[in-house]
């Protein structure tokens, strides 16, 4: 009772002193912002410019529109029925007659403006920090404007406020935030020097996002490279060998997508040459973990001769054509984890990541049939495989991030079809952020894997393509396979050069 009277004489206090502000031009402005905030239309168009910049602030602003949505359900769904309270009585309101704001009907408590403009600067905040600098006093004006105009009382905005920012808080336990920092390596690899990059063959696909910007930046910083450039529609694997045979690099460089990046790294562990990587297409998953989207510091590296060992997948396909070897720098997946890699791809640039994943598996799902398979000697039916390389973060939620590159072991998730309401438990789970605890959902890590498929021969895809269909699948891992150049993390390039990658929404 002490805190609860507490509370309300300093929320009158608060408020009786902002209604003693004398007219001024800030009337207007917080009046207009208000306005503009109703149905969180000003958050809708922050969005918009969040999404049009693209990379961290895209995903952030999905992610604060989602917090929007469940901090307005929550305060005017259940919480203004639940704890109602009056608006500022009528005997203040001539002090606010100014401002020409309406009084709502609902409950005053919480303020949901309040609780969106919270919410949604938060969620762009676990996202892109620097974007959400830039709309945090954007937000502030927003909840302080229903106490200036005398629609809310402090307490109200506080509250909302907080409310908000939980929601959006909240959103990590089932859509995790993405990593920026680098994946851990930790065996250093010898490689030769490369001044000016001479000896350097750079492999350039021109057709992947920017990789033709990038790999002419790249040739100014290392005069001495040769490239080459890869025919956008055929397969690299096939150009590769007859390229190494007439030009005998002592080093491969790669400027392309992950598809273009594991043929080279493939080609260069065949052939024992280091391999400088140049982020260059749409995704750039592989280089984005290793943590070279710099290029002052990739040319750097090469020029030093620093670099540092990074494994391999590889996967051994037995189907209607024979027997191939599948090398990967990122995943390979089974069953209908290609098709939804394809469709989360084709949405992910405008929609996010996590949100595209989670449309594309219930896509999947929805039509899926379940894959009868042998997974090391036990039998059951899966909905999708996936391995990746290292290891992958979160462990019990959909994999954002690789946490390890080259730890000597495959990242094993896969869906069982073969429990009850298998596609509906996994739907709820991954809703509410329990998928880790889903008997529908299995994880591990292992050295090598074999799978066998009963029935019809399934597509493997690998680093985002479908290289071969089969019925069985030898997995294993090759640890520490090849030189990647890299500068450890205690020695950053000094000056400018920063080419970050087209796009890191991978």
């Amino acid at each position: 009772m002490i805190l609860r009277e507490h509370y309300r004489t300093a929320d009158h206090a608060l408020f009786e002193r902002s209604g003693a502000l004398g007219p001024s031009l800030a009337d207007p402005v917080l009046r207009d912002l208000g306005r503009a905030a109703n149905r969180s239309v000003l958050w809708l168009g922050a969005a918009a410019v969040c999404a049009a910049a693209g990379g961290h602030a895209r995903r952030g602003a999905v992610r604060g529109l989602l917090s929007v949505a469940g901090a307005s359900a929550l305060t005017n769904g259940l919480l203004k029925p639940l704890l109602p309270r009056r608006r500022p009585p009528a005997r203040t309101e001539a002090k606010f007659r100014r401002r020409s704001v309406p009084i709502p009907r609902s409950s005053s408590f919480p303020s949901g403006h309040a609780a969106s403009a919270a919410a949604f600067v938060t969620g762009v905040a676990l996202e892109s920090p620097a974007t959400a600098a830039v709309l945090t006093p954007l937000a502030a004006a927003v909840a302080y404007s229903r106490v200036h105009t005398g629609v809310h009382w402090p307490g109200d905005v506080v509250v909302g406020a907080a409310v908000g920012a939980a929601v959006a808080w909240s959103t990590r336990r089932w859509w995790a935030v993405r990593s920026r920092e680098p994946a851990e390596v930790q065996v250093a690899a010898a490689a030769p020097a490369l001044p000016g990059g001479d000896g350097l063959l750079l492999l350039v696909n021109p057709g992947a996002g920017t990789a033709d910007e990038t790999a002419t930046a790249a040739t100014a910083a290392l005069p001495g490279a040769q490239r080459v450039d890869l025919a956008p529609d055929h397969d690299p694997t096939t150009d590769l060998p007859r390229l190494l045979a007439a030009h005998r690099p002592r080093a491969l460089g790669v400027c392309g997508g992950d598809g273009t990046v594991a043929a080279v790294l493939a080609a260069a562990r065949d052939a024992e040459l280091p391999v400088a990587v140049f982020p260059g297409g749409t995704l750039n998953h592989f280089a984005h973990d290793l943590g070279v989207t710099d290029l002052a510091e990739t040319a750097r590296a090469i020029t030093t001769g620093q670099a540092v060992a990074v494994g391999l997948g590889q996967v051994t396909v037995t189907g209607p054509g024979g027997r191939t070897v599948q090398r990967f720098a990122n995943t390979a997946s089974l069953g209908g984890y290609p098709d939804a890699v394809r469709l989360r791809q084709h949405w992910e640039p405008r929609i996010g990541k996590w949100p595209a994943a989670g449309l594309a598996m219930i896509a999947v799902l929805r039509t899926a049939s379940p894959m009868p398979v042998s997974i090391d000697g036990d039998g059951r039916a899966v909905w999708l495989l996936f391995v990746g390389n290292g290891r992958y973060s979160p462990g019990d939620q959909v994999p954002m991030s690789r946490s390890h590159l080259d730890p000597g072991t495959l990242d094993v998730r896969y869906l069982r079809a073969d429990l009850r309401l298998s596609r509906l438990r996994l739907l709820a789970a991954a809703a509410t952020g329990t998928l880790g605890a889903s008997p529908v959902y299995r994880h591990r890590h292992v050295r090598s894997l074999s799978v066998q498929v009963a029935g019809q021969p399934v597509a493997l895809a690998t680093d985002g393509e479908v290289p071969a269909d089969g019925t069985t699948f030898e997995f294993v891992v090759l640890p520490s396979a090849l030189a990647v150049y890299r500068l450890p993390a205690d020695q950053p390039a000094s000056g400018p050069g920063s080419v970050p990658g087209p796009s890191d929404s991978g």
